[in-house]
């Protein structure tokens, strides 16, 4: 089982109210809501190795040179020149990263990010090293491009919270997008993605975009129709796709999650009991966190 860390952790923060909080007064909603999330998750799917994979570096640099907007929405403004990004977040949550940091690392659950890479690229790794079935947990549509009945690679993508989840498979992809998750990456890129800064192409929405993958196989298939005066192709949709060459030039390694990032040495093994339970008490004291921990304990236990 791979998270995606951080849309877990955005998730518990605007699903627990800001009232759970520490003995001294700090909001911990987000730390409890993730632990409770991974209790939960453990507790119905029963994995044997569990990694919280983790954005290291939450915008890389190589893929803003190649699409200078991606994601620049969400950096926050910063006042000292030559600082890297920081992601604009609540001012309650950005302090409960650390902790949890500390609180996984206590219980032993593995945490693994790539200087340079998202957790995106760190889950695609770690799922094309796997040797038997994975299941994505995630609310971001980019990872279902890792898709695989084949390898038994599935995307757990929760509704509301973890015990929610639309399981995603290919019949499900082609079902909702009208294109097989191989073609997910090439679909994204046409179709562009507001949230992330991508602009896609003028004039192709998401049923255009999966119309033409679909006719014409993959991206490089759409563009070469585009430059094909026979083809069939409407006249607005051939000058659309011309006129963003730039853009779909870099796009897809953009949007395509990278399979080979280098990663440190680690083990995947679910824990059955705490790495460091000192750390772990204490941790549990100075955030008012016994009601999470205790009801995770049990389930990794067992």
């Amino acid at each position: 089982m791979l998270l995606d860390t951080a849309s877990l952790y955005f998730r518990a923060y605007f699903g627990v109210p800001d009232s759970v909080r520490a003995p001294d007064g700090t909001p911990v909603n987000a730390v409890r809501g993730l632990l409770d999330f991974i209790t939960r998750l453990v507790q119905d799917h029963r994995p044997d190795d569990l990694v919280a994979c983790w954005d290291d570096d939450w915008r890389p640099q190589w893929r803003v040179d190649l699409i200078p907007s991606y994601k620049a929405h969400r950096v926050a403004e910063v006042t000292e020149p030559g600082r890297p990004d920081e992601e604009e977040i609540p001012d309650t949550l950005g302090p409960q990263v650390p902790v949890i940091v500390d609180v996984l690392d206590a219980l032993g659950i593995a945490r693994v990010g790539a200087a340079g890479f998202e957790a995106d690229d760190v889950i695609g790794t770690l799922s094309s090293r796997a040797a038997g079935p994975v299941d994505i947990v995630t609310g971001d549509r980019d990872l279902f491009q890792l898709v695989d009945d084949g390898r038994g690679v599935r995307v757990l993508y929760p509704r509301k919270g973890v015990g929610d989840c639309d399981l995603v498979d290919e019949e499900l992809i082609r079902t909702k997008y009208g294109v097989r998750a191989d073609q997910y990456a090439d679909f994204a890129a046409l179709r562009g993605d507001a949230s992330d800064g991508l602009p896609g192409v003028k004039g192709i929405g998401e049923k255009t975009a999966a119309q033409l993958i679909t006719e014409y196989g993959d991206l490089a298939g759409v563009r070469a129709a585009a430059a094909d005066r026979t083809s069939r192709l409407t006249p607005a949709k051939r000058r659309g796709v011309v006129e963003a060459a730039e853009y779909l030039d870099v796009a897809p390694t953009v949007v395509r999650v990278a399979r080979d990032v280098p990663l440190p040495e680690f083990s995947p093994t679910l824990p059955a009991a705490p790495r460091d339970p000192e750390a772990l008490m204490g941790l549990v004291e100075r955030w008012g966190l016994g009601g999470a921990v205790g009801r995770m304990l049990p389930v990794l236990e067992r």
